[in-house]
């Protein structure tokens, strides 16, 4: 039976890096997919609607990405065993971008490049690193792994989820009933959430109000967002307007309501908003090739699938 990749637009890039890895497997790339019939497993990012549909006999389907709500995006979406992407190559750039990001806003490099371009000198205070409140939303794996790397620098560690968790550094939120208190104790946010019905628009000026508001006083200007999770989380102009009324200091954006980001956007011209092409965790064709033939071999072998997705919840 044959693998398809569908939908993305590395999509030769995937195709030449699977028969690279796995060169007796019948590999086809969409839309030269032959006999329907003998496609057995997709690949697929954002894929057409409906696309995957005329599979019959399709038995998987492996996101090449962690966020799988393109798939859910279509309501023709066949009723087959679901696989985001998990793989120590992206969680390692998601790590070292939520680190860099942090760091980056900490370190209040927005203002000091600001400063460069006027050829200012000023000393700008920087609160110790046991004085920043990080907080994470979503600490899944990808989350803990970025907890683990700034509880490192000796940033306050917090984490929310909609479940709750224990986790060793990490002081666990749970609900919205601890939604409040979690944001009331983070200084810098750091977004890492699945895009679903319950988190869609979550980023708005309500949220943001209540960041750093928990009686002291906060350790950096204002609080900072970092979302490198879906774009549908945000409201794009809550942030511009939440960034020009100082509700937030500053804000590093990897993802965006509509993508790529249009040039007459107005994101593009705020000194305190740091706007990165949808890269934190690009990772590498080979490991995305490597994880969808070891999901292959996992069935085939009446294995366990890994980091399978649960339809109800949507990730």
């Amino acid at each position: 039976m044959a693998l398809l990749i569908i939908g993305s637009d590395r999509l030769d890039n995937f195709y030449h890096a699977t028969k690279d890895v796995a060169p007796d497997r019948d590999v086809r790339a969409f839309p030269d997919i032959g006999n329907p019939s003998e496609i057995k497993y997709a690949l697929a990012w954002k894929a057409d609607e409906g696309a995957l549909k005329k599979f019959e006999n399709l038995e998987l389907i492996v996101s090449v990405g962690a966020g799988v709500d393109h798939l859910f995006n279509d309501p023709n979406l066949p009723d087959v065993p679901i696989v985001r992407y998990v793989d120590p190559d992206l969680t390692t750039r998601m790590v070292q971008y939520v680190v860099l990001q942090t760091l980056f806003h900490v370190r209040r490099m927005t203002e000091i490049q600001a400063q460069q371009r006027t050829r200012e000198w000023n000393f700008l205070a920087e609160p110790l690193p046991s004085e920043v409140r990080v907080g994470i939303m979503g600490i899944g794996v990808l989350g803990q792994a970025c907890a683990t790397a700034l509880g490192g620098f000796g940033y306050q560690i917090n984490g929310w989820s909609r479940s709750e968790k224990s986790i060793d550094g990490v002081n666990c939120f749970a609900g919205d009933a601890d939604l409040e208190p979690f944001l009331n104790q983070t200084d810098v946010l750091v977004v890492l959430l699945p895009f679903t019905p319950a988190t869609k628009g979550i980023l708005n000026r309500d949220l943001f109000a209540k960041l750093s508001t928990s009686g002291r006083q906060p350790r950096l200007p204002g609080p900072v967002l970092i979302n490198a999770g879906r774009g549908g989380l945000q409201v794009e102009t809550d942030i511009l307007a939440a960034l020009e009324g100082g509700s937030l200091y500053a804000a590093s954006l990897d993802v965006f309501e509509t993508e790529p980001l249009s040039a007459d956007s107005p994101l593009w011209a705020n000194e305190r908003l740091v706007i990165t092409p949808h890269n934190a965790a690009e990772s590498a064709d080979e490991s995305i090739a490597r994880y969808f033939l070891r999901q292959i071999e996992r069935l085939e072998t009446g294995k366990l699938l890994e980091n399978i997705v649960d339809p109800k919840v949507g990730y």
